[in-house]
């Protein structure tokens, strides 16, 4: 789609405001978090035509050079506010942070997600900007330290969602109510997020929108191979797996020829398992699974949430689709249910 027609969009579906669409200046409670070697500008940019918050993955560009060329991009695309990802890994070899947070400054980027490792070190710069944060969680405790070093927003994943759950292995269906019960910034909801009826729960549990990644992987716009979002689509609720979880880096992937080679060295070498036995399955995969579609060559994230996937549509399509059944849902089957 060209850029003045994707500007031009007009969005149709329900309209929701929540404490997330007000902080983040967005018409929909729908982030697309960042995923590796997904969240390029071509993704960001339809989701946030589409009303929600697209995001830029910052650690999929080689450099602090090319991050700034791909936010350049995506404002080519979109009008809209979009956000960038920011990973911080426990690396020996340090990726260039403070390139990748000028980038992200000089390019007027003001929302930033960031995962991983504690931010508190970068919010100071960040929030000087004018910059809003939001920090991925797994746990309430995590979440709590996240609000009390100053963050925004946190975004509660759930076990069910794809790439790293931590290792609490709690659910959704708790997650979300304790966060509630103990936050007093806003948050949304994710892993196992797909529709409305994901949506209209995550609020009901106490969150203020919630954030999708396996689901935006199977659109269209989504810059991947087909046979990523084919795999997505063929794929049930029970074809996830967690892998290094003997290494306290427990990732939920979907499982193929690759992955199910890494669990037999897993299983062989239990305890005594290194990064270095499983690095054949694990090293360098997202490129060749994204980019060329070698979906059987190790483990890639997949949520559980790839059992309630049936169509690859627009982000447009989607998130409208998302916005008017939600809205069905809740005045009509929700609120049929009151008594007069």
């Amino acid at each position: 789609m060209p850029a003045a027609s994707a500007k031009a969009n007009k969005n149709t579906g329900a309209h929701m405001k929540t404490r997330i669409t007000e902080l983040f200046g967005i018409e929909h409670p729908i982030i697309q978090g960042g995923m590796h070697y997904v969240g390029f500008a071509e993704m960001a940019a339809a989701v946030s035509n589409a009303g929600g918050l697209g995001v830029i993955t910052a650690l999929t560009q080689p450099n602090a050079e090319a991050l700034a060329r791909e936010i350049a991009r995506c404002r080519e695309m979109t009008d809209k506010p979009f956000g960038v990802n920011l990973t911080f890994l426990p690396a020996v070899t340090q990726p260039d942070y403070p390139g990748y947070v000028k980038a992200i400054l000089d390019g007027g980027v003001k929302i930033v997600e960031t995962a991983g490792n504690n931010p508190q070190a970068w919010l100071p710069a960040l929030h000087e900007a004018g910059v809003k944060v939001i920090h991925k969680c797994t746990s309430v405790r995590h979440a709590l330290k996240a609000e009390a070093i100053g963050c925004d927003a946190v975004s509660v994943d759930g076990f069910e969602c794809g790439g790293h759950p931590g290792e609490d292995d709690i659910p959704n269906m708790i997650l979300l109510p304790r966060a509630a019960e103990e936050l007093k910034i806003p948050f949304v909801a994710s892993g196992g997020m797909a529709d409305a009826r994901s949506l209209v729960a995550s609020l009901a549990l106490g969150a203020e929108g919630m954030n999708m990644g396996t689901r935006f992987i199977a659109t269209k716009e989504a810059p991947v191979h087909d046979n990523v979002k084919q795999a997505i689509l063929k794929a049930s609720e029970l074809d996830t797996r967690l892998v290094m979880r003997p290494l306290r880096n427990t990732e939920r992937v979907l499982v193929n020829e690759g992955v199910n080679r890494l669990l037999e060295k897993e299983k062989a070498l239990g305890a005594n398992i290194k990064f270095a036995d499983i690095a054949p399955e694990v090293a360098g995969i997202y490129p060749r699974v994204m980019r060329d579609g070698e979906v059987e060559a190790g483990a890639w994230s997949c949520g559980m949430v790839a059992g309630l996937i049936h169509d690859i549509p627009t982000c447009k399509e989607l998130i409208d689709r998302i916005m008017s059944e939600a809205e069905a849902i809740i005045r009509g089957r929700l609120e049929g249910m009151l008594g007069r």
